[in-house]
């Protein structure tokens, strides 16, 4: 019998150790045996199965791989098998050594298992499983001839760990079909792929195949049901599902309240985390972060951060998806300083950030165009091996291209080794940004070339370019291009494009013509089609255009979004019909706070100041927080009804409560309630005190409040700010020049600021819509739509409306007036709708590029009483709403004004008489008036007599200040509005000559008026004495002036010394 010797080591054997000589010599005696380290003999009968399971076993753990195969090569020349399970022990080596190549040498040996079974393919799935050949596993799945339940479990378990959802529930419906039943480890990966999948009727089956086999008894089966209902959109079933259960552990908890932060419930999720509590279940760090994830994927960063806080009052530690969710979550809601601050902070508690924390940090830099930041993020990001990282590439290259740093955006895109669709669009996005088309399109070819096929959005990119560049024939030649590919067809992201790039250009037709058009072509508008185009149709001669999208929402079921919702209110009020806007919010199942904020805004467009302070306590009582939109319209609702200790409490309840930093806006606002309350010194306070600098909104507030308000001096200081911002703007140099003109002020002064600089004519433009069609009109155009007719007919209307006097001077227009110019372009407007038709009970909706004068002012308000009509007009300061004879602006900005609060000729002045009496009362002289003309009083500070008085007396006391004040009240007898250039006593013939009056902060304004012009002259009194101010001098000016030194002088002297 021959000897057969298995050594235990070679490189490899020349000969099989397995090899039988089938022809034996009959003397085997004389050879010798072969000698090795370790060797065994087999004599007469095969080698023992267990003796050789046992060595191969030896030669895997040994990692002799190579031996091993050898040693099945020379088994299956000796036509002997092995065990199944040594088969699938040899398969869990290679799973364990990570050695996947000797799996698939394995796989090609499966013959040498003398019995296979389902366990040797359930081995091999797992098998290709793991090392990421999910191709081949499910090839070795299809193959098999008996599948048991692990079997399945090694092929759905396979796809679940690769997130193919929708695969796994087709193998779950053809393992019912063969009649093997899930048990409970395999139910709730099928559950969690039934969520993702959003399958519903899947998710119902399992539910009663899971009460029909008795499973209802694991708890984690029954938190897969439940996060599967949620997750199906069945948050209703879910929380009823989780009521009932028998036993909730801590991953129950932790499933309900993230099902209700993923649907936007926050209060309800608090709710729940504090019963969680209270049932004695102690929240984990994953509960904390799924409740601050949910509120800072609802923008409620605010809350989130008190969460992280309080979190860390208990003992916990903020992990990095605690830092990221926070992070992540002010970078996406516009508080990008917020999320800086959060990574540094980050860093300094020596937490790692991931590449999700990297992205998100970058993005805020993006957002805040930080180069600087930006660039040490990069660095970071390299030293910790994440710059190649396709998600931290993302975000870089979209960094440096919105911070114009182009190169620097392609070298990353360079570097990126495993391009994405991402990448390649954040690239293409940053050519087109930067105006480089040609680049763009060049990446857009070769990104074709490397096999990626562009997707819909980076076809919508490329368009949306051409669009905006002016290149709109090549944009739709790229369009129809879009559906020839047959690849990617147009969709409706790519009409939405297109409608973007030509409102973006200013093509509001075109763009309203691709909506209609894309809608007879079948494609169906979304929310975001509906958004883009309702952008558009915040002006009053869109009114009809929101009306017809509204329908179209009507018809797609798209008005129960509450975006969509939303700027149906904020179209509705804009376009003039806030009637509408309150149907809408009405309407409404569900509101946010942009609802609210966009009902309020609308109220205070419209000068509905009750109607918006009473929304906003509804919106506080139904639990809402206000932010900081919803305090800006609060303070400038206030303002329009002069309640500024309210006004007050609301701007310094945005830190105290609500922690909200005060924003420019709300600055405006401020000014803007202070000055219409006529409180111009505490407006100027208040500017002085800003932390910000005033910014030219804040100015031209402080401009129309000292206007309105007849403050000489409050002119002079907004005057030369606005010309200091922005001295190339005809605008602002028309009205720097009122300015110094009203106040009397030099000439010289105001050709240094404005040197050889002609300002050009400023002309008026105004739109009117009549029967669906836009009319243009230019101020003076002659040439404009039924001109003569229009301007008979206003000529007919104006001898019925009493209009200001002509020749006022001190009024300040953004333009010129129409003595200058020409007839104004609204009256044209509005005379062309009203002319030569029976249009009663119409609405008119004009538009003007220019506030609105005093006298059209006038005229709208006369006309809407007069032809019974509404007429909505916006300029550039508000929008005034004309009914009965009356402004919704309440003629704040066209009231008539002057630089002296009260006016009275000189002849008045002689023989005027004592006012009753006075007294003191908060620093402040209040002198009473009582007679046939004017009954009332008013206060004037005892800061702006103290310099007067002291100028003659060098003493000041409260009984001398009572004197000079009941005096000086006979220069200016009490009246609370003046008409005009004419005295305040109605019974005095004296017009346009010589006025005196008091002008309010120290100075008295001396008006001449005679053949050689008008000459404004001010008196300012301080603590240097006199000052003369003039904006002529002439010899009369001089004259009348010694003439009023001279009274005051001597009635002053006499008082001091009575």
């Amino acid at each position: 019998m021959e000897s057969l010797i298995l050594p235990a080591q070679c490189r490899p054997p020349a000969a099989n150790p397995f090899k039988q000589d089938v022809q034996m010599q009959t003397d085997v005696s004389s050879k010798p045996p072969l000698k090795a380290s370790a060797s065994f003999s087999i004599t007469q009968q095969p080698l023992p199965g267990e003796i050789i399971d046992a060595r191969l076993h030896y030669l895997c753990k040994s990692g002799l791989t190579d031996e091993a195969i050898a040693a099945l090569d020379a088994l299956a020349h000796c036509g002997l098998k092995v065990k199944s399970k040594t088969y699938t022990q040899l398969l869990d080596y290679c799973i364990e050594l990570n050695k996947f190549q000797l799996g698939r040498v394995l796989h090609a040996r499966v013959h040498l298992v003398d019995k296979i079974n389902p366990f040797v393919g359930t081995t091999l799935i797992g098998m290709y499983a793991k090392c990421g050949s999910l191709a081949e596993a499910r090839k070795v799945f299809d193959e098999m001839v008996e599948r048991n339940l692990f079997s399945w479990s090694a092929i759905i378990g396979a796809y679940h760990r690769e997130h193919r959802w929708a695969e796994v529930l087709d193998l779950f419906g053809m393992m019912m079909g063969e009649g093997t039943l899930p048990d409970h480890f395999l139910l709730p990966k099928i559950l969690v792929a039934c969520g993702n999948c959003g399958d519903y009727g899947t998710g119902k089956v399992i539910h009663s195949l899971v009460v029909r086999c008795g499973l209802s008894c694991y708890t984690h089966v029954s938190n897969a049901l439940m996060s599967a209902y949620a997750k199906c959109g069945r948050l209703s079933l879910a929380w009823r599902f989780f009521v009932r259960m028998d036993e909730r552990d801590l991953v129950s908890w932790n499933s309900i309240i993230y099902a209700h932060c993923q649907r936007g419930k926050n209060a309800e999720a608090r709710w729940l985390f504090d019963m969680m509590r209270e049932e004695g279940i102690e929240p984990s760090l994953l509960t904390w972060n799924v409740l601050i994830s949910g509120h800072c994927q609802s923008g409620d960063c605010s809350t989130a951060m008190n969460l992280k806080k309080e979190m860390e009052d208990l003992g916990l530690t903020p992990d990095v998806f605690t830092w990221t969710s926070l992070i992540s979550g002010c970078a996406q809601n516009s508080r990008a300083f917020e999320a800086l601050e959060l990574f540094m902070e980050m860093l300094f508690w020596g937490v790692q950030p991931t590449r999700v924390t990297i992205a998100s940090v970058v993005s805020a830099c993006a957002s805040l165009k930080s180069l600087k930041n930006g660039q040490e993020l990069h660095s970071l990001a390299s030293k910790m091996e994440l710059a190649e990282n396709v998600l931290v590439g993302n975000s870089l290259i979209d960094m440096y291209s919105k911070c114009g740093e182009l190169e620097a955006a392609y070298r990353v895109f360079d570097a990126i080794f495993e391009k994405d669709a991402w990448t390649w669009n954040s690239m293409i996005s940053g050519y087109c940004q930067g105006g480089y088309l040609g680049k763009a399109y060049d990446l857009f070819m070769k990104m074709q070339e490397s096999g990626l096929q562009p997707s819909a959005v980076t076809w919508n990119l490329i368009i949306s370019a051409y669009v905006q560049s002016g290149s709109e024939d090549r944009a739709m030649d790229l369009f129809h291009q879009m559906g020839k590919g047959g690849i990617v067809k147009p969709d409706t992201s790519s009409w939405n494009s297109l409608i973007s790039g030509y409102l973006q250009i200013g093509d509001k037709n075109k763009a309203f013509g691709l909506f209609r058009k894309m809608q007879s072509y079948g494609v169906r508008p979304n929310s975001v089609t509906v958004l883009t185009i309702l952008a558009a149709c915040g002006n009053l001669i869109a009114a009809n255009k929101v009306r017809e999208i509204h329908t179209c929402t009507l018809r797609r079921g798209l008005v129960s979004e509450v975006a969509v919702a939303n700027f149906l209110i904020d179209s509705y009020a804009k376009s003039g019909n806030i009637v509408y806007s309150r149907a809408v919010f009405d309407m409404m199942p569900s509101k946010d706070i942009i609802t609210w904020n966009s009902l309020i805004a609308g109220y205070v467009l419209h000068g509905c100041s009750s109607d918006a302070l009473n929304a906003f306590d509804q919106m506080r009582s139904e639990g809402h927080r206000p932010n900081q939109t919803t305090l800006l319209s609060v303070i400038l609702a206030c303002g329009l009804v002069k309640m500024v200790d309210k006004g007050k409490r609301i701007y310094s309840s945005m830190i105290d409560d609500y922690q909200i930093l005060p924003t420019p806006e709300h600055c405006f606002a401020m000014v803007d309630l202070l000055g219409r309350s006529g409180r111009l010194g505490e407006a100027i306070d208040f500017v002085e005190h800003m932390t910000s600098e005033p910014d030219s909104s804040i100015w031209h507030a402080l401009l129309t409040a000292g206007r309105t308000h007849g403050d000489a001096l409050m002119m002079i200081l907004p005057a030369e700010r606005l010309l200091e911002l922005d001295p190339g703007d005809n605008v602002t140099r028309h009205l720097v020049a009122q300015a110094y003109r009203i106040s009397g002020s030099g000439t010289n002064s105001l050709k240094e600021r404005m040197p050889h600089k002609s300002r050009s004519k400023l002309r008026g433009c105004s739109l009117v819509e009549v029967e669906n069609t836009v009319y243009s009109f230019l101020t003076g155009d002659q040439s404009s739509p039924a001109f003569h007719s229009t301007y008979a007919w206003l000529r007919s209307m104006a001898r019925n409306i009493h209009l200001p006097d002509p020749h006022w001077i001190f009024g300040i227009e953004e333009e010129d007036r129409e003595q200058i110019c020409g007839i104004h372009s609204e009256k044209l407007a509005l005379g062309f709708a009203l002319n030569g038709t029976a249009r009663n009970g119409r609405f008119i909706r004009i538009m003007k590029n220019f506030r609105i004068c005093r006298d059209c002012h006038s005229t709208f308000k006369f006309v809407s009483s007069s032809c019974s009509c509404e007429i909505y007009l916006s300029d550039t300061k508000c929008l005034h709403h004309f009914k009965n004879g009356n402004c919704s602006c309440g003629d704040y900005c066209s009231r008539k004004s002057s630089p002296c609060k009260y006016l009275m000729c000189w002849n008045c002045y002689l023989r005027c008489q004592e006012p009753k009496s006075g007294y003191f009362s908060d620093n402040h002289v209040t002198i009473l008036q009582d007679d046939q003309k004017h009954r009332g009083q008013i206060q004037v500070s005892l800061e702006i007599l103290s310099s007067l008085i002291a100028v003659f007396t060098r003493r000041v006391d409260k009984g001398l200040a009572l004197l000079v004040v009941l005096n000086l009240f006979k220069l200016v007898h009490l009246v609370s509005t003046c008409i005009g250039l004419q005295c305040c006593k109605d019974d005095c013939g004296y017009r346009r000559r010589c006025f005196l009056g008091f002008a309010g902060s120290g100075s008295v304004v001396f008006i001449i008026n005679n053949r050689a012009g008008t000459v404004s002259i001010q008196i300012k009194f301080d603590k240097l004495g006199l000052h003369l101010v003039a904006s002529q001098v002439v010899l009369v000016a001089v004259y009348y002036m010694l003439i009023l030194y001279f009274i005051m002088l001597v009635n002053l002297c006499r008082l001091a010394h009575s």
